[in-house]
């Protein structure tokens, strides 16, 4: 049996998250907001599952919760590595007196989605349109939304083609990842996994 250093016991009375590193994606969440638009960015997020579901984690508190209440739908974009300040003016404060799609959404290079009322990141590797699915709340002050992706787009250098080497692409073309909480990486360099022989999902 290997050694290993002694690991940190944490205080789990407490969150635990900013003890540590953790890697997830980096994505900005669209929403119809009164008159105007919102864009929040959001890293707590992923696939629900292996098909055409969408989910983030939101509080009740923010603006993108209640816009999806009364839309029922949501966009979600996908920056790539040089769009990073994007990502951080979408999370600017908002100003009590001046709406957020006057005060922010105005600067940031967007485009109209296709089939839902919102606003995607103009350039973004992928976009998704998503119809509300299902909210989960009770995680303390947070909820889970969920959506069933109606369309989605990806820009041609992502696109996985089996005639790509897919080292060279990412190479060429790196990925986003946000490390939690507050550092942010461009992902190149990957390498294959080491499946098992006759692995399946």
């Amino acid at each position: 049996m290997s050694e290993q250093k002694e690991h940190i016991p944490l205080d789990v009375l407490d969150p635990i998250w900013d003890h540590f590193f953790t890697i997830a994606p980096l994505v900005i969440v669209g929403t119809k907001e009164k008159e105007g638009y919102d864009m929040a960015p959001k890293h707590m997020v992923m696939p629900i599952g292996f098909d055409n579901y969408f989910g983030f984690v939101c509080t009740p508190r923010h603006g993108t919760y209640q816009n999806v209440i009364q839309s029922r739908e949501f966009s979600v974009s996908f920056p790539l590595p040089n769009q990073i300040l994007l990502a951080s003016i979408s999370a600017s404060p908002r100003i009590e007196s001046i709406s957020k799609s006057d005060q922010i959404v105005g600067v940031l290079p967007t485009i109209r989605a296709q089939t839902i009322d919102a606003l995607l990141v103009t350039d973004s590797y992928l976009h998704l349109e998503c119809e509300l699915f299902k909210i989960i709340d009770g995680f303390d002050s947070n909820s889970i939304i969920t959506g069933k992706i109606r369309a989605a787009s990806v820009h041609p250098d992502y696109l996985k083609v089996s005639e790509k080497d897919e080292r060279e692409q990412l190479v060429k073309h790196p990925l986003l990842a946000y490390l939690a909480d507050g550092r942010f990486a461009k992902v190149a360099e990957t390498f294959n996994f080491p499946f098992p022989k006759d692995f399946s999902r």
